[in-house]
């Protein structure tokens, strides 16, 4: 039987931070599946600073938007999608969705494991700051890490992963005083400062007085300076976004001093997560023991209802959240 689902489409491109008058929620009647698909009924979605750019022309304007998901089948025509199986998909920003089995990947509920990780430390969010670590800046045993964004997704992930890898002095940003708090009161990281109480070089210095081998760069600009100026030689940036910059209408000016790359033989490497997904049971085989014995914790902002997935996107974008932020339908 058909279905009626409710939506969330783009209806104009944004100059600057974006508002919830560049949405529209529409309801939808889904046709019955067809042979070879299910219909999957969405049960938490993400929202990701990333969207931002999509917004530009990454997405199309009235149609479906693009997002990750967790949802159970509840009508299905496939016997690869069994009713009742769990899957992670990219059809979010929807109550409900029909998939075929190319486009998902079937989920295990895992002991102890809350199933909104597989979203969030297990999800896009802890893959990046696995691949960032281990496979961009080969973070390796007694070397210290700077984090940026460090209380968003990716950063509460990289600040936990850096520990289990044996990292011995871990540094993070943030944009306030609670968040500094939460990073190293209940995070472990080693040393924390809110950006907005000075130049970031001169707090950086001071919270990583001896020096930096690695960082992992979720902002770009000013950021990215400070941590060229602290980095040892032969120091790795692995640079993961650019959050100082989503919502500004002309990019910033490249750090004054870009050249000192060379100058220090550090190296620079940017990376896309969708282009290491053969990483993902790594990932998982590496965390989850951890995840189920407390040493790990999903750190989650979790927004209640469908109707105010705009809200907690906006949410992300003005840093209302603290580590992953997940709307639960």
């Amino acid at each position: 039987m058909p279905v009626t689902a409710h939506a969330v489409h783009q209806v104009a491109r944004p100059q600057g931070m974006p508002g919830a008058e560049h949405f529209a929620f529409v309801t939808e009647r889904l046709p019955a599946p067809v042979e070879g698909t299910a219909l999957v009924e969405n049960l938490y979605l993400s929202v990701d600073p990333y969207m931002r750019e999509e917004m530009d022309g990454g997405w199309a304007l009235g149609a479906p938007l693009e997002g990750r998901a967790i949802g159970r089948v509840v009508e299905s025509r496939s016997d690869a999608l069994p009713v009742g199986a769990l899957l992670f998909h990219r059809k979010g920003w929807r109550t409900h969705a029909v998939v075929s089995p190319a486009e998902v990947r079937p989920l295990v509920e895992l002991p102890g494991v809350p199933l909104s990780a597989h979203l969030g430390i297990l999800g896009g969010t802890g893959l990046s700051a696995w691949v960032g670590l281990t496979r961009i800046a080969r973070l390796q045993p007694g070397e210290d890490l700077f984090v940026s964004a460090a209380a968003g997704g990716v950063g509460t992930a990289a600040g936990q992963l850096a520990r289990l890898l044996g990292a011995r002095r871990v540094v993070g940003s943030a944009g306030s005083a609670a968040k500094v708090k939460h990073l190293t009161g209940h995070l472990g990281f080693d040393a924390a400062f809110d950006y907005h109480d000075g130049p970031v070089t001169g707090l950086l210095r001071r919270a990583a007085p001896d020096g930096l081998d690695v960082y992992l760069d979720n902002v770009g600009g000013d950021h990215l300076e400070a941590a060229i100026e602290v980095l040892r030689d032969h120091g790795r940036i692995a640079w993961c976004g650019a959050v100082a910059q989503y919502n500004s209408a002309e990019p910033p000016s490249a750090p004054r001093n870009l050249y000192d790359v060379v100058g220090k033989s550090l190296r620079l490497e940017g990376f896309l997560v969708r282009e290491h997904l053969d990483a993902q049971q790594e990932l998982n085989d590496f965390l989850a023991p951890h995840l189920r014995s407390g040493a790990v914790v999903s750190d989650e902002t979790v927004v209640e209802g469908f109707e105010r997935v705009v809200e907690a996107f906006l949410g992300v974008l003005r840093g209302a959240n603290t580590g992953k932020m997940l709307v639960r339908l």
